[in-house]
């Protein structure tokens, strides 16, 4: 009887709070005229775990640049108040996308979702494969290869390389149906060979491989592997103190907080990793400021534990520090931003990262993409043996892909402008013209 009147409650306080939030669904405010340099997005909604990064996460997709945030969630209420550009810095005008931003923030129905099941629901038009393991060079090569042996065809999804460890997720379709790949014996060899790849150093015993029919919100699920694999505890090879985010947790006693300062570098997407990171790690941000109009980021959170309390041990501290160190680094890509952008076909991205390992490049980090038949695909890579490119190999990459549109930016004067076709472009030269190759550009990134 007593397990009965719990349930009961249970149910009354979930419907309870359903009905609050139908009657008072989320306001959104988009303002163009009170800031001269950006766009100010303010979302009003009934308070519950999880919104925050719902937000964020939303906002992000779009592309867009925080440059100042606030953040007030005490109580029943959350309240916040973003300003963003466009990438090129412009305000957002686009009278379609603040129409988009209206309907996914300002209905009730965009906040109905779980924080555990955010950006995942069920499809049948792509196979999810998530892949973790030690990272070596060429191992992304070798794993396009089996995928391409397999006939299936890389339609989306990234790859993040931290602290020794790889991370992939991957949307993947059958080869002769385009459709999801849903044979239970086909499923399991895929799995099989593509944890046999994985397993191929030393540490193999870590290696995972994870196979579903869905949609995933890639870089959260990154997050997640990676937070799951516990990267990191291992400690950031190569890299000084001084070029690490400086990450600070203190107890506000007066206030029962626990607040977090984040000073790094700007880059896109940083709030989204922090806020993720926090939220992932069962941690509710009370207030927050953001500035970031400058070439630092600035973040500062008041946060509690779920269960109430504040960060209470030193062990604490120093995880969640951590643990904001390793989101913010791993998707900070030092090296070469190689572009892809080409007609889409099985087997492209086998052959793309084959001449990168053959030309002794090794990718940290890879996002894919295929919009209408066109694949755009970015790389990040660096020498294997972790010494400066040669230019040399640059220029070797261009002879063997052929018809191609090189760009170098940022302080990399050693490379060529206008490379020259090489007589001999008998490898892969033909394969990507008879594919119309668009444009294979390259720029220095550090973001």
């Amino acid at each position: 009887m007593e397990a009965c009147s719990m349930s009961y409650s249970r149910n009354m306080d979930d419907e309870y709070e359903k009905f609050i939030r139908r009657m008072n669904p989320p306001r959104v405010v988009i303002d163009n005229e009170s800031c001269k340099n950006a766009t100010i997005i303010q979302v009003d909604s009934v308070n519950r775990h999880g919104i925050l990064l719902e937000v964020v996460q939303v906002l992000t997709d779009l592309n867009f640049i925080f440059t100042k945030a606030y953040i007030s969630s005490d109580g029943g209420w959350f309240m916040d108040v973003f300003n963003v550009t466009d990438q090129d810095g412009n305000k957002i005008t686009d009278e379609e996308v603040l129409d988009y931003i209206q309907k996914a923030l300002g209905s009730e129905t965009s906040f109905t979702t779980s924080v555990d099941s955010i950006g995942v629901t069920s499809s049948t038009d792509h196979t999810v494969i998530e892949l973790i393991g030690s990272d070596r060079p060429g191992l992304l090569s070798e794993l396009c290869a089996v995928l391409t042996h397999l006939k299936c065809n890389v339609l989306n999804g990234e790859v993040w390389t931290h602290n020794t460890r790889a991370a992939s997720v991957m949307q993947v379709t059958d080869e002769e149906s385009g459709l999801a790949i849903t044979d239970p014996e086909k499923l399991s060899i895929i799995k099989k060979m593509l944890c046999n790849v994985l397993k191929g150093s030393d540490k193999g015993n870590e290696a995972k491989t994870v196979v579903s029919c869905g949609v995933t919100h890639t870089e959260r699920r990154l997050h997640q592997m990676m937070f799951a694999d516990r990267d990191y505890e291992r400690p950031q090879e190569g890299c000084s103190e001084n070029q690490r985010p400086d990450v600070k947790v203190v107890n506000w006693y007066d206030k029962d907080y626990s607040v977090v300062t984040i000073r790094c570098k700007d880059r896109p997407k940083l709030l989204f990793d922090t806020i993720c990171t926090l939220t992932d790690m069962e941690y509710v941000v009370f207030h927050g400021n953001v500035d970031a109009e400058g070439p630092e980021a600035y973040q500062e959170y008041c946060i509690r534990h779920t269960d109430g309390f504040p960060v209470n041990s030193e062990a604490e501290r120093q995880r969640v520090i951590q643990c904001l160190e390793a989101a913010i680094e791993r998707r900070v890509s030092e090296g070469l931003k190689l572009e892809l952008c080409t007609t889409d076909r099985v087997g492209l991205l086998s052959d793309v990262t084959r001449i990168f390992r053959e030309n002794s490049l090794t990718v940290t980090r890879a996002e894919v993409t295929t919009r209408a038949g066109k694949a755009m695909n970015t790389f990040y890579v660096g020498d294997a043996s972790g010494y400066p490119i040669d230019p040399r190999i640059i220029d070797s990459i261009r002879k063997e892909i052929g018809q191609t549109i090189l760009k170098v930016k940022g302080n990399a004067p050693e490379f060529s402008q206008n490379p020259q076709e090489s007589p001999n472009r008998f490898l892969f030269g033909g394969l990507f013209k008879s594919k119309s190759f668009c444009n294979f550009g390259i720029v220095r990134s550090y973001s």
